[in-house]
């Protein structure tokens, strides 16, 4: 693929940015791993480019879109691997890097056994630092959209109530660009532990069109009694249900975004959408085909059936084919499978983006039959959209058939 230009980008990924370190732990699982004293004999590590910049941003390259990069690292062994591998991913890549003397690189130890969700040992580095004068307008070019992700791991975007994000955001908006944002559930024990989400989401909420947090990163923050509770016992997806979803996204719409997509790992994805015409319509240059289409919706699809690998970055690659599907113009549901489809094909790979597909590779694969996985929600009321495995809420079943 050519290197892209400043004219042509048409999407740009900035935020956080990190070296993963995935160990090959040969079937070892947790209880294996987690013995005091004890040494446990791996295979070769895996070493990759990590975080929303790596993971969304070379998915999106991958996936046949001019994309340009913004990240900081430092002038280390970490970072000159991170600036290296981005180059291996694409010509230019690593163009719109920022690397700072005398910081640390963020990385990331991946412990991720088979058949489990992973967990990381993190050091965020160098992206504690970033802040908006990183991202200079001259740099946004004529881009149709602005994705950032992980302000929780990026201390100067969520301390003294994000107003570091909200300028970043509300310029990036004001310049005509579409806003797209994901987040990271903050480790409970650090400063971003602490922080008030609600309140830091209230002030940015209304600069960013799409907002796509996972389902545990967003009942950490809007409702933190009920995800400890939950927490201690067991897993958050089992026992969620469309009643929590659609006021999680209520909220997320009432304080300002037009779009809500979350993220429900191997149980889907949910979206929910605005009811103002004028919101939707206003999304920017990355204008929505059919924008009335896009209004009072509530939907959700299940995940493909795939051998599962790995799922290091796999909801930062169901960003990408969401965004992706509305670079290309595709409608709300159209977009959802497209979202499901780079997931499932990210975690065919142990990393993140390797198993990515072209856009017409991917395209085919979901027109060939492709089966999804049962819905394994709780959906009492919502209809099944024709042959599609979308599935559709009362409140979009309704406005669908002019109800």
């Amino acid at each position: 693929m050519r290197k892209p230009s400043e004219a042509d980008t048409e999407v740009i990924v900035a935020g956080h940015i990190c070296l993963d370190i995935i160990p090959n732990l040969k079937g070892n699982g947790l209880d294996a791993l987690l013995i005091p004293g004890k040494l446990v004999n791996v295979g070769a590590a895996i070493t990759a480019t990590g975080g929303t910049v790596a993971n969304t941003g070379v998915a999106l390259h991958r996936l046949g879109l001019q994309t340009k990069l913004m990240g900081k690292v430092g002038n280390d062994l970490f970072g000159r691997a991170i600036v290296d591998e981005l180059k291996r991913n694409g010509q230019g890549l690593d163009e719109g890097m920022i690397v700072c003397e005398g910081e640390q690189s963020s990385y990331s130890i991946v412990i991720s056994p088979e058949g489990e969700d992973r967990i990381f040992l993190h050091c965020p580095g160098a992206n504690d630092t970033f802040v908006a004068d990183d991202v200079s307008l001259e740099e946004l070019g004529s881009a149709r959209l602005f994705h950032f992700g992980y302000p929780p791991l990026m201390q100067r975007m969520y301390e003294n109530e994000g107003s570091e994000l909200e300028s970043l955001l509300s310029r990036v908006k004001q310049s005509g660009l579409t806003t797209s944002l994901d987040m990271s559930r903050p480790d409970p024990a650090s400063p971003a532990g602490q922080v008030d989400w609600k309140q830091l989401l209230a002030r940015i909420l209304p600069h960013v069109d799409i907002f796509l947090p996972s389902l545990e990163e967003i009942l950490f923050m809007l409702d933190r009694e009920r995800y400890d509770q939950w927490t201690l016992e067991g897993d958050l997806l089992d026992q969620v249900n469309e009643a929590l979803l659609a006021d999680l996204a209520k909220q997320l719409l009432d304080l300002g975004a037009a779009i809500v997509a979350i993220k429900l790992g191997d149980k889907g994805l949910y979206v929910r959408t605005t009811d103002d015409i004028a919101k939707i319509s206003d999304i920017g240059r990355c204008a929505l085909t059919a924008p009335e289409s896009w209004v009072s919706r509530e939907l959700t699809v299940p995940c493909f059936e795939v051998k599962v690998a790995g799922t290091t970055g796999a909801g930062d690659c169901t960003i990408a084919g969401f965004l992706s599907g509305l670079l290309h113009g595709m409608s709300v549901e159209e977009s959802m499978v497209a979202a499901v489809g780079v997931g499932a094909c990210n975690v065919e790979a142990v990393d993140a983006t390797s198993g990515i597909p072209s856009w017409n590779k991917l395209q085919e694969r979901i027109a060939g039959g492709w089966k999804h996985l049962p819905a394994s929600l709780p959906l009492p009321g919502w209809v099944r959209l024709g042959s599609s495995a979308i599935w559709a809420g009362p409140r979009d079943s309704l406005n669908q058939q002019g109800g």
